[in-house]
This record gives structure tokens, C-alpha cells and sequence, in this order.
């Protein structure tokens, strides 16, 4: 999926129990990692705490001084996406002023990021059966922020009067299936040419 959300970031939530040290912060960001490799390559079913802990480094044991289930950690992926998608197009659109610049900016930003993280992306689509709750969180969350962006650019006059909540949602699936191509049918088309057929689109519709 995902939305360019314009540049308002969620809250900082995490699971799990958090460390009190800078090497068990560490050891936890590095289990995250390799959640992150391991149930993106096998998927939520197959994969293992014994595979993540292996390839973290670390002991079996150590898991659970973090995490109480492989569950607790694959929603903290889907939450981690959602922070880090939304820092990159954050950075990515800082000083534009101009709405239809934003969406080209923040779209650019979210397939780049998708090309660059697949298995995050391919958790949080597995987020829909696997933790329900996580995965609407996760675009409802982007929605809100969104809808936010996109009523101060229409109360600007930037952009057309459509119902935001609509607009929000139509936009965050056109992103949400240009980083499909890449994920799950393996598509090599340039990054620049996907932002800007989609971007004529969103700035001028479909009337010819």
C-alpha cells in the first residue's frame, strides 16, 4: 500500500519490554533486524524464533528477555515500517510548499523505500491475516495523517475540493500497488518513470 501521509509522523510506539542499555538496545534492534530478513524471506508461518535468534547472533534464550511471541515482534516490524516510511517522506518533502510537489516527493520517497526494505513490505501485507489489528493500524494511522496534509492544501487552494477521507485513501492505493510491481511481481521498472506517469495522473485525473 502505503500513502505518501505528507510529513506528519505517528507517535513512537513500541512492544515488547524495552532494554535499559546501550548493548541490550543493540541486541534488540539486531533481533528486529533479522525478524525482519527471516519473516520477510519465509513468511510469518514458517518462520522460527530459533532461525531469528540465529541469524541475530544471539542465543535462543535472549528472544524472551525482549519479546514474549514471534506475534510481539512481527507487529513491532508493522509499526516499524509505518516509523520509518514515515520519517524517509518526512525528509523527503521538508520545505516543499506546494501539495502536488509533496505527492510527487513522498511518492518517490515510499518506492524507494519499498525497493530498498521488500521483506518490511511484504511483512505488513502478511500483517492482514496474521495481526489484524497491527495492519489496520498501520493504514489508518497513515490515513489520518494524510487526510490532515491534504485539507490544509484545499483550504490553500492547491489542490481540488474532493472528500479527504476519499481522496486520502484512493492516493494511498495507487502508492500502495506501485510498490506491489516491486515486491510481489518482481518489477523492474525505474523508480522515475512509475512517479511520474503516477503523478500526471493524481495532478490532472483522467479527462484527456
Amino acid at each position: 500500500m502505503i500513502g505518501t501521509a505528507g510529513n506528519h509522523e505517528a507517535p513512537h510506539k513500541v512492544l515488547g519490554n524495552q532494554p535499559k542499555t546501550a548493548r541490550g538496545e543493540a541486541t534488540r534492534k539486531a533481533l528486529i533486524s533479522a525478524a525482519e530478513r527471516v519473516i520477510g524471506a519465509r513468511g510469518y508461518n514458517d518462520a522460527s524464533i530459533g532461525q531469528i535468534t540465529s541469524e541475530a547472533g544471539v542465543a535462543q534464550g535472549t528472544f524472551y528477555i525482549y519479546f514474549t511471541t514471534k506475534e510481539e515482534v512481527f507487529s513491532e516490524l508493522v509499526l516499524e515500517m509505518g516509523r520509518l516510511v514515515r520519517h524517509e517522506i518526512t525528509e523527503a518533502t521538508q520545505g516543499i510548499q506546494d501539495r502536488l510537489q509533496i505527492e510527487r516527493a513522498g511518492l518517490q520517497a515510499f518506492l524507494e523505500f519499498v525497493q530498498a526494505h521488500p521483506d518490511l513490505y511484504r511483512i505488513v501485507q502478511e500483517a492482514l491475516f496474521v495481526d489484524p489489528a497491527a495492519y489496520r493500524e498501520y493504514y489508518t494511522s497513515f490515513a489520518e495523517g494524510y487526510k490532515a496534509g491534504l485539507l490544509a492544501a484545499q483550504q490553500a487552494g492547491q489542490i481540488v475540493d474532493i472528500d479527504v477521507e476519499v481522496l486520502a485513501w484512493a492516493l494511498m492505493g495507487i502508492a500502495r500497488s506501485l510498490g506491489e510491481q516491486y515486491v510481489v511481481f518482481g518489477k523492474d521498472t525505474p523508480i522515475e518513470h512509475l512517479v511520474a506517469q503516477a503523478h500526471r495522473l493524481i495532478a490532472s485525473g483522467l479527462k484527456p
